[in-house]
């Protein structure tokens, strides 16, 4: 089956609509480079298109009805939202589920040191990178860093125009080529992602410094032995009152400094970082406050940890959301553990992550009969996995026949995709968690360019079409 091209099918209000629709991921991009910022946006977005918060509504005793809006933040990086339908519960829902982190650099807990002039921070890569994409490259740090006494404070270097930015030195070509001999996964080690952060040693005043000369002052000593450092740490403790051991209980977070930009001289992509898999959650999010009243509850799950397994607190391997199903179901008065597990065994799932798009450039990676093509509209990964299907889920016939016919009511532009050529490709997303349950779940999503680059490629037509079909999902989706 051959891939139409989605703009050819869109009259000139719909052009419009997708220029809309762009700019406004664009702004959620920029706004949300790491999970806690990604919360803080969408939950003011829900707010005011009245969503109440879970907990609120369990402490006030709260009964829930069709058409009634919930939500629940967990840690600050996942959240569920609810849309009560008019069937209950325990007949299912219509689930949309995708993840709010992508790949990074993370700031270590005892990080900062001096080197032959220069102060570092140290890192860790999080997720699957390339790791000499990220050298020599402008890098903002966002975060949180939690100081004893509980305050908290918020960090964002790097994004406005007169901030400073960071970078990953790399040896210049005069000197690389031994460098150069090596694999491409052993060019830049992992221990040497450590950003730069200054140069200029701490200068202390004259008098200042006789005093403190006379008084064998131990802090003179250190600034000139970790002069650099010390600077550093000065302008820390002067901006934002922290300390050096603070960085304990820090997560800061290091990512291409910049905002999403249109490209293309037609305009029709957008490049940005973290499109995996914020473009879904965008798209998921705006779907779940467009739709109407709707038969079966839709429901909306925004997860952390997804790059690295989906392990942890916030992960989706995480009992939260199971919890806040039992929640809502209680506030709807029809909580029971056998309900519980009837609601999401009857449930259907998009695992709305992204696809990879068909590169000219790496034309021998791809099954060019089976791969997602930019600007060809929504894609579905029936299965996801590595090698043999190791590790996917592999959604039922009936289930895709199921949403096909949805599509074609609602004259959604869809294609269907694998990731990559069988013994090449391997991915995987939060599907087979829910599967679990179950369910019916299947992969769908946005086809992106440099998957897991700093800088990722989409088109707008895919985002646009992306959301149409997630809508027409949570109204129709009844198997």
């Amino acid at each position: 089956m051959e891939t139409k091209n989605t703009w050819e099918t869109y009259d000139e209000k719909q052009l419009k609509e997708v220029d809309v629709f762009a700019r406004e991921y664009m702004d959620f991009l920029d706004n949300g480079k790491t999970e806690r910022e990604c919360i803080d946006t969408i939950v003011n977005q829900i707010e005011k298109a009245g969503y109440k918060e879970l907990g609120a509504l369990i402490k006030d005793k709260s009964a829930l009805k069709c058409g009634d809006k919930v939500y629940s933040v967990w840690m600050n990086k996942s959240i569920v939202m609810f849309q009560i339908g008019e069937k209950a519960m325990a007949e299912g829902m219509n689930i949309l589920g995708a993840h709010i982190d992508s790949p990074r650099l993370d700031v270590k807990q005892n990080p900062m040191y001096e080197e032959g002039g220069f102060a570092y921070l140290d890192t860790h890569y999080y997720g699957g990178v390339k790791k000499y994409q990220w050298v020599t490259i402008p890098l903002a740090i966002h975060g949180v860093i939690i100081k004893k006494d509980g305050t908290t404070v918020e960090v964002n270097i790097g994004e406005n125009e007169d901030d400073p930015v960071f970078f990953v030195s790399d040896l210049l070509i005069h000197l690389a080529q031994e460098q150069l001999e090596k694999k491409a996964a052993k060019v830049i080690e992992g221990e040497a992602l450590d950003i730069v952060i200054g140069n200029k040693p701490l200068v202390i005043d004259k008098e200042n410094k006789k005093k403190k000369d006379s008084e064998k002052d131990d802090e003179a000593d250190q600034a000139g032995k970790d002069a650099v450092k010390n600077n550093i740490l000065s302008i820390l403790k002067e901006s934002y009152d922290i300390e050096e051991e603070d960085f304990i209980s820090a997560e800061l977070e290091v990512v291409p400094a910049g905002k999403a930009r249109e490209a293309g001289f037609d305009r029709s992509m957008i490049l940005s970082y973290g499109q995996d898999d914020r473009v879904c959650a965008f798209s998921s999010l705006k779907a779940m406050l467009e739709i109407g009243k709707t038969d079966r509850t839709a429901c909306c799950i925004l997860v952390d940890k997804e790059e690295i397994g989906s392990v942890g607190a916030t992960g989706m391997q995480s009992k939260f959301f199971e919890n806040a199903v039992a929640e809502v179901m209680n506030l709807t008065g029809e909580y029971s553990e056998l309900n519980v597990r009837r609601c999401l065994s009857a449930s259907c799932m998009l695992s709305s992550d992204v696809s990879s798009a068909f590169d000219p450039s790496y034309a021998s990676s791809f099954d060019k009969k089976n791969v997602a093509y930019l600007g060809g509209g929504m894609v579905f990964n029936k299965f996801t996995g590595s090698r043999g299907k190791s590790g996917s889920n592999d959604a039922n016939a009936e289930y895709i026949a199921h949403i096909r016919a949805i599509f074609e009511k609602e004259s959604v532009n869809f294609q269907t995709a694998e990731l990559g050529k069988v013994d090449l490709g391997g991915g995987g997303t939060i599907a087979y968690i829910l599967a679990l349950y179950g369910m019916n779940v299947i992969d769908s999503g946005v086809a992106v360019l440099n998957m897991h680059a700093p800088w990722e490629a989409t088109s707008k037509a895919d985002v646009y079409e992306t959301k149409r079909g997630y809508v027409a999902f949570l109204e129709n989706a009844d198997l």
